[in-house]
């Protein structure tokens, strides 16, 4: 469940920064106890901007926080 709810607030706040934004949460099976945010350009190529699997503990390392995610995506599209 907490995994969920990261995810569904780290895409309100991509959404809510960027407008149009498609945001897919586990297009892919996920890795087990992972956590991690890519930007899929429209080339193709991907942009990791997050990744919580060297993190923790405790778990809350894992997950990023939303504002945070925001200030990545948007300097990556920068």
């Amino acid at each position: 469940r907490v995994f969920g709810r990261n995810a569904a607030a780290v895409s309100e706040a991509l959404r809510g920064a960027v407008a149009h934004l498609p945001v897919e949460i586990n297009p892919r099976q996920p890795r087990r106890n992972s956590f991690e945010v890519s930007l899929v350009k429209e080339d193709g190529s991907t942009v990791e901007l997050w990744s919580g699997i060297g993190k923790g503990p405790p778990r809350k390392l894992k997950f990023p926080q939303p504002e945070a995610m925001v200030e990545a995506l948007k300097s990556s599209l920068a």
